[in-house]
C-alpha cells in the first residue's frame, strides 16, 4: 500500500464533506463515511492518545461500508433513506439492545456524536493563539459533547489522554495542507460543512426519536 494512502490530509476531509450534501440537503452516506476515514487518519497521526475513539470509529466505518456494499445498498444511499428503510422494516433497536446492535442508525449515531466533538475541537484550534493549550481545548470540546455518552472509566481515560496532547504547531503540521495560515483557511471552509452535516443529521434523528439509541 502506498504510504500516502495512510497520510492524513485536511483537504481530503474538506472534499468529502463538501460532497456530502445534495441540493435538497440529503446526506450522502458514502461521502460521510469517506470523511470519517479521513478523520480516523487524523486521530491516528496523534499516536495512541485518541485510540479509545479511533478504534471504535474504525469499527463503525466498517459496518457502514458493509451496508454501502451490501444487497440492500439502494436503501443506504443517504442517511435519510437509511433511517426510513430501517424504521419501516423494524431494523432498529429503539428502546433496548436487541437483535440489531449493528443497525445503520445506531452505528451512525456513534459517529455523529464523535463528529460533534471533533468539530468543536477543530474550531477551537482554528481560532487559537500560539500559547493556547491543546489539552484544554480538546477537554473542553469533549466535555461539551462526547463525554455525556461515555461511562466514567472512559471519561477518566480521555482526561488523562488529553493531558499528553502535542502542542498547537504539531496539530497544524499533521493537517498536511501547508503553513499555518493555509490550515486556518481550510479549517474555515471545512468546519461549516461538517457543522451543517451534523445539524441535519441531528434534526433527522430528533424527528424520529433516535438520539438515545441504546
Amino acid at each position: 500500500a502506498d504510504p500516502q494512502d495512510h497520510k492524513f490530509s485536511l483537504q481530503e476531509v474538506l472534499d468529502s464533506f463538501s460532497r456530502c450534501l445534495s441540493e435538497s440537503k440529503q446526506v450522502y452516506l458514502e461521502h460521510y463515511v469517506a470523511g470519517w476515514r479521513g478523520l480516523v487518519k487524523f486521530l491516528n497521526t496523534l499516536g495512541n492518545v485518541f485510540a479509545f475513539i479511533s478504534k471504535d470509529a474504525v469499527g463503525k466505518v466498517k459496518i457502514l461500508e458493509g451496508y454501502l456494499d451490501g444487497d440492500s445498498r439502494v436503501h443506504y444511499l443517504t442517511v435519510q433513506s437509511m433511517v426510513q428503510h430501517e424504521l419501516d422494516n423494524q431494523l432498529v433497536d429503539v428502546s433496548r439492545r436487541g437483535a440489531h446492535p449493528d443497525s445503520g442508525c445506531r452505528t451512525l449515531l456513534r459517529l455523529h456524536r464523535a463528529l460533534r466533538w471533533l468539530q468543536l475541537f477543530l474550531e477551537r484550534l482554528r481560532v487559537s493563539g500560539q500559547d493556547d493549550s491543546t489539552s484544554v481545548m480538546c477537554a473542553d470540546a469533549y466535555n461539551q459533547s462526547l463525554s455525556q455518552h461515555h461511562p466514567w472509566v472512559v471519561r477518566k481515560a480521555a482526561g488523562l489522554a488529553f493531558c499528553v496532547l502535542p502542542g498547537r504547531t504539531a496539530f497544524f503540521e499533521v493537517m498536511n495542507v501547508g503553513p499555518e495560515e493555509r490550515v486556518v483557511s481550510v479549517l474555515g471552509e471545512a468546519l461549516p460543512l461538517i457543522s451543517e452535516v451534523h445539524r441535519i443529521t441531528e434534526a433527522l434523528y430528533a424527528q424520529h426519536g433516535l438520539l438515545d439509541l441504546p
